[in-house]
């Protein structure tokens, strides 16, 4: 349930020169026993953690790794580096991959939207190499590109050795850092993520289901991802959404195909039930006007550059304390989009966020004589 939140702001005036971040959220009922070797559960509206066990471990990330392989193909298409019906020259390289296929044909090109469907729907090793051919040249250099945006997107604890999540060394990512693909495709390619929602394909006369389980047995599942390898055992990551929320839910290494289903309906059920998504403030809309020094206005209308939610709870958003702690001194030139403070959010004295505050206007400098008064001011101050 999504809604409105009316407090009040105290206002603290201080130098802050602190990271922004999300901070995980305070439990009112212990999340579920879940039988998995990591599990992770997002509120992507919020991008607030509900519950995380062995969350940044290390671990063989399987085909979740074609997360990561989607992401830059569905970038190469929004950019016109590839076009949905290009056709794609099939390698003998991608013919040959083992495990999980689409059944490419090397005498036959395919199109990078057969591609795609094959690689997210059937999860298809041959695909996945295919694709990262067609983008890059070759799956070396689009593993270089892999390792690039994984660090932009700050999974620290990733290294991606191919296209296909095959098992190889060195290859490892985290629940954390799946957790963060999984969301920057929902985030960044909405036009894209309804693939991940498709129950199966046919390609070549060869019909196969999407692996995900729960796109059968949960109507708020649409995505996302399946993977499935010796040393990393049964994985999933599911997302669903009930109203305007959308929670991801991440199981690796569960026991079975049924439990890496169940164990994440466990958890959707968890976040849906006991927690709530409060939208805090909206994108755009004037939280405070702030004192500005040596400007030519003496103040600046401050708030945020996107809506901004935090979640908690269920029946606690009237106990949600907000702290605003501004830049002290704030002295001019600003400009617009500057960050110029930091709400932060605590429920009974715990932390649940912190949001950046940015100046929504500019502030030139004041004139010579306005500059010097404020100077002179600030001494006594």
């Amino acid at each position: 349930m999504l809604f409105s939140l009316r407090t009040s702001l105290l206002f603290a005036l201080v130098f802050f020169s602190i990271a922004s971040g999300q901070i995980s959220v305070p439990a009112a009922v212990a999340p579920p026993s879940i039988a998995a070797r990591a599990y992770l559960l997002i509120d992507i509206l919020s991008g607030q953690t509900l519950v995380a066990v062995n969350a940044d471990e290390p671990r063989e990330p399987a085909s979740l790794t074609k997360l990561m392989t989607a992401y830059l193909v569905f970038r190469a298409l929004k950019d016109k580096e590839l076009m949905p019906s290009q056709m794609a020259p099939v390698s003998e390289k991608a013919w040959r991959a083992e495990g999980s296929r689409m059944f490419i044909d090397p005498k036959k090109a395919v199109s990078v939207d057969e591609l795609l469907h094959g690689e997210i729907v059937q999860s298809g090793n041959d695909a996945a190499i295919a694709l990262a051919e067609a983008t890059a040249g070759s799956e070396e250099a689009f593993v270089e590109r892999m390792n690039r945006e994984a660090a932009r997107l700050g999974m620290k604890n990733t290294r991606f050795v191919n296209a296909t999540g095959l098992p190889a060394p060195q290859q490892v990512s985290s629940a954390t850092d799946l957790g963060l693909i999984a969301a920057a495709i929902i985030r960044d390619f909405p036009e894209y993520y309804p693939l991940y929602s498709i129950k199966e394909y046919r390609y070549n006369n060869i019909t196969q289901s999407n692996r995900n389980r729960l796109l059968w047995s949960d109507p708020y599942v649409d995505g996302m991802k399946t993977g499935l390898t010796d040393g990393a055992g049964y994985c999933l990551i599911a997302s669903a959404t009930r109203g305007p929320r959308r929670l991801l839910a991440v199981v690796l290494g569960a026991a079975s195909d049924a439990a890496r289903a169940s164990e994440a309906q466990k958890l959707l059920n968890y976040g849906f039930q006991f927690y709530d998504t409060v939208q805090l403030y909206q994108n755009g809309a004037q939280v405070s006007a702030l004192k500005v020094w040596k400007g030519a206005t003496n103040a600046v209308p401050a708030g945020f550059v996107a809506d901004q939610y935090v979640t908690l709870p269920k029946g606690q958003a009237q106990q949600l304390k907000l702290t605003l702690e501004a830049v002290e001194p704030l002295l001019a030139p600003i400009t617009r989009g500057q960050r110029v403070g930091i709400v932060k959010v605590t429920l009974e004295g715990k932390p649940v966020g912190e949001y950046p505050l940015v100046a929504l206007m500019e502030v030139p400098l004041a004139s010579l004589f306005g500059r010097a008064w404020d100077t002179i001011r600030l001494w006594f101050k």
